[in-house]
């Protein structure tokens, strides 16, 4: 296969042209597939295109339709990944995934940028920056992930929150640009698993 060098700049996170990407690498192959995913009720066929698009899913993915891509295999997740309706993965570089990430409706996750010198931007020369989000986070709804942006374990990323900078693990954030509200604590687990006995009681008694 002959070099593709914008392609493999792309994924170095360098200036590229998204004109000079050869066919085989181009983004039209990820956004035919996810179009045929929105298309499609039957669950079991959305969930084997879904394995076709994603460098990497399972049986135990689940993405709620429409769902939109630029390219699509880009994209790696792990057990048990759940994304709601109308969430947005702009992977020109890479997007990682964890196990058992939540992202409520309309959520974004944007590799992609521009060169902040508008004369440099209008030649057409842009970049991305790889995605990575650890186990048991999740996005709230309209939250928006830039490029770059990693998102550590455990952690809580409020409902409209613009994402500007790395999340630390056990944390939520929120606000636009993201900051820390607080630690999730012992406390936390405390509360919920008091509740989640009281829900198990009440229904055995039921």
């Amino acid at each position: 296969m002959e070099y593709d060098f914008d392609y493999e700049q792309m994924l170095k996170g360098e200036l590229y042209m998204a004109s000079g990407i050869h066919k085989e690498h181009h983004h039209s192959i990820g956004k035919e597939l996810a179009q045929k995913f929105n298309k499609t009720k039957d669950k079991k066929i959305r969930n084997e295109i879904i394995q076709n698009l994603f460098e990497k899913a399972d049986e135990t993915t689940y993405i709620e339709p429409p769902f939109y891509v630029d390219y699509g295999f880009h994209t790696s997740v792990g057990k048990n990944f759940y994304a709601n309706m109308d969430c947005i993965f702009l992977d020109v570089n890479k997007i990682t995934i964890g196990n058992n990430v939540m992202l409520a409706p309309r959520v974004g996750l944007y590799t992609a940028g521009h060169p902040t010198d508008p004369t440099i931007r209008n030649e057409g020369l842009e970049f991305g920056l790889p995605i990575v989000i650890e186990d048991n986070v999740w996005v709230g709804a309209n939250a928006t992930i830039l490029p770059g942006i990693t998102i550590g374990k455990n952690a809580i990323v409020a409902a409209g929150a613009v994402v500007t900078k790395d999340v630390p693990a056990n944390t939520i954030v929120g606000g636009n640009p993201a900051k820390i509200i607080r630690e999730i604590t012992q406390d936390d687990f405390e509360k919920w698993n008091k509740m989640k006995i009281s829900y198990f009681n009440a229904k055995e008694n039921s």
